[in-house]
């Protein structure tokens, strides 16, 4: 297994991502990974290692760079070279925690789409109450979406929790104001339509207030209403850690609790932390590509390896496009 990974990219580039691929090799055996970027840079924190090699390059795109101009014209960055690995059959997939707008034009631009899928989605998966998590698409890739498009979300997230999460029969949900038949506006009206006749197990309308609680393995919806849902769940959670340390740091009664309960609390917050489940997938193209999270550690680099040697193993990519044939070959013979 072959994956490259934008060593440049992320806020702790390029220590954790080294680390993180030092720590995926030590413990799989057949992995081998290719870090682009500066060589020095990345040197300081690589020890020798037969498995991991350095495609160096000076050239990063940075977050403040305008995505598609920046791939266009940084055909040199770390980010851009890591996809060219993949597209040039060098590496089986690719990572970056870089600037998420320019690893989804290189996605599209250089890996591409998978015949028959209009548009990719960027898809996380999330933590819930149960400890099981739901997969959540799209969150960003695109903010204006047609049922068609929602519809391929359902199945290709359908496609990877079965085959990559293990999961029988996924239950798959349309996020909605409300959960009865016939709720929400015209996008989501006719989204419920179409996933009412798709090969995936559709159980409706979901509540944003009940994703946490596990209502569905899969949740579908547009990118604008993804990406602000992901968000507010971000920054409730952040705060609501704030505001449990500023409490139990307000005077020596309540640190003294903080230090009986310092074990369960820090349990609590990896449960909620969805970098143990990897990073965000772009699903829809040819090979698998990770957005990791901007702020990922050694161990997140890791587990983002573990996600993307697993969406090549099972051919991800491949059963999506079969999927999808099927349905077009399905609808014409209907017509």
């Amino acid at each position: 297994m072959r994956i490259a990974i934008d060593a440049m990219g992320g806020d702790h580039a390029p220590e954790s991502t080294v680390l993180g691929a030092m720590k995926a090799v030590s413990e799989m055996k057949d992995l081998h990974i290719t870090l682009v970027g500066n060589e020095s840079e990345i040197k300081k924190y690589a020890s020798e290692h037969d498995r991991i090699h350095i495609l160096h390059t000076n050239e990063v795109i940075t977050a403040e760079d305008e995505p598609v101009r920046a791939v266009r014209r940084k055909k040199h960055s770390s980010l851009v070279l890591a996809a060219n690995e993949v597209k040039q059959g060098k590496a089986d997939a690719c990572i970056s925690a870089g600037n998420t707008g320019a690893l989804m034009s290189a996605g599209l631009f250089i890996v591409g789409r998978i015949k028959g899928i209009e548009r990719p989605a960027l898809s996380p998966t999330l933590p819930t109450l149960d400890g099981q998590g739901f997969l959540f698409l799209d969150v960003g890739a695109n903010v204006d979406a047609k049922p068609n498009h929602l519809l391929q979300y359902a199945i290709m997230g359908s496609i990877y929790s079965e085959k990559v999460r293990g999961l029988s029969q996924p239950k798959v949900g349309l996020l909605n104001v409300g959960t009865e038949d016939g709720k929400g506006s015209e996008l989501t009206k006719k989204t419920f339509q179409l996933l009412q006749e798709a090969p995936i197990n559709f159980i409706g309308n979901v509540e944003a207030r009940d994703m946490l609680d596990h209502v569905a393995d899969v949740i579908v919806t547009d990118g604008f209403t993804g990406n602000v849902a992901l968000k507010t769940i971000e920054g409730t959670a952040g705060s609501i850690f704030a505001m449990l340390k500023q409490t139990l740091t307000s005077s020596t009664k309540s640190k003294l609790a903080a230090g009986m309960l310092k074990k369960d609390l820090k349990a609590l917050k990896t449960k909620l932390d969805y970098s143990e489940y990897g990073g965000a997938g772009l699903f829809g193209l040819q090979a698998p590509v990770i957005k990791a999270h901007g702020s990922s550690d050694q161990r997140a680099i890791a587990n983002a390896i573990k996600q993307a040697r697993y969406m090549a193993e099972n051919q991800i990519a491949e059963t999506i496009q079969s999927t999808i044939e099927s349905l077009h070959v399905a609808k014409g013979e209907d017509e």
